[in-house]
């Protein structure tokens, strides 16, 4: 697993939900905020307007990408002047997936929308540092993959069949994480001093962060990690914590208790096996960073998140 893989592995809840939209002039959109959500919307044909909750219209034509990291609230219109309408249809609450038209009889255009539940308690600290709104504007031979992506993606929703469920949510994974190593790679061209951006496009910190997230077991230091970076001891932990905004080792301690979340959550493993597969020596001293960590007891934490809705 790499850094950008357990983003995606760790944040999402419950399946993804997504919505292919035939929209004809007139038309407009209002789609909430959404907090413990990201979402993105792909303009598959025509061209539109997005409307955030704050700043200027923006527009957008066949092929962008926009995507809200953390679930703001912003419209979708075919023109800034025409009204918003309460939601139609939501990804968040209609089925996994679902395909619909919408509007007046005009110009037509057609979006996917899709959407993430997130567990705000996992969530990596790389998501925290995107901004409200991320635009990736189609450019001719950019992001090819990404593209790629959503050509699949419009065709497993417009025609359904055996598998979709599945091949769709594997998709909309892909997608997202086409989504961010573009905007890590744009903002780690032009960014050298802080943040994940910078961190991901170190070649020293983004070895070290590969090789925690590849074996959190493993008992690292900080100078077997500056080993694996290339750096003296010093100089790494410097430029980690810089970049990052916690220590080597802080970091690590973070990463090994949102795997054991997530096995306590995907798994059947007892929380002395967990403890062990994410470097705790014993099912105490694993107890006590966990509750540290997240509150509550690693026992009580599975009972809770494995416990039936009501």
């Amino acid at each position: 697993m790499d850094v950008l893989s357990d983003v995606i592995a760790i944040m999402r809840t419950g399946r993804p939900r997504s919505a292919l939209i035939s929209w004809r002039a007139p038309w407009g959109q209002r789609f909430p905020a959404e907090p413990g959500s990201s979402t993105f919307q792909v303009v598959l044909r025509g061209s539109c307007w997005f409307l955030p909750s704050e700043g200027e219209p923006v527009a957008l034509s066949m092929g962008d990408v926009v995507f809200l990291p953390q679930g703001g609230g912003y419209g979708l219109a075919d023109s800034p002047a025409t009204p918003l309408t309460e939601p139609v249809c939501d990804p968040y609450r209609d089925a996994g997936v679902i395909s619909t038209a919408l509007g007046g009889t005009g110009a037509e255009t057609v979006t996917l929308c899709c959407g993430y539940r997130l567990d705000q308690a996992r969530s990596h600290p790389s998501l925290r540092s995107l901004p409200a709104v991320i635009h990736l504007p189609a450019r001719l031979g950019r992001h090819p993959e990404l593209r790629a992506t959503v050509d699949l993606l419009a065709r497993e929703i417009e025609t359904p069949r055996l598998g979709a469920d599945t091949v769709v949510s594997s998709l909309l994974d892909a997608l997202q994480l086409y989504i961010l190593r573009a905007w890590f790679e744009a903002e780690g061209e032009q960014c050298a001093d802080s943040g994940w951006a910078a961190a991901l496009a170190d070649p020293a910190v983004s070895a070290a962060l590969d090789a925690m997230h590849r074996d959190p077991a493993h008992p690292w230091t900080v100078q077997s990690l500056g080993e694996r970076a290339g750096l003296s001891r010093a100089a790494f932990s410097r430029r980690f914590t810089d970049l990052i905004g916690k220590p080597p080792l802080a970091y690590l301690t973070w990463w090994r208790l949102s795997t054991a979340a997530r096995l306590l959550q995907e798994t059947d493993a007892s929380v002395a096996e967990v403890a062990r597969r994410v470097g705790y020596g014993s099912e105490f001293a694993f107890g006590n960073a966990f509750k540290r960590e997240h509150g509550i007891s690693p026992g009580r934490y599975r009972r809770l998140v494995c416990a039936p809705a009501s």
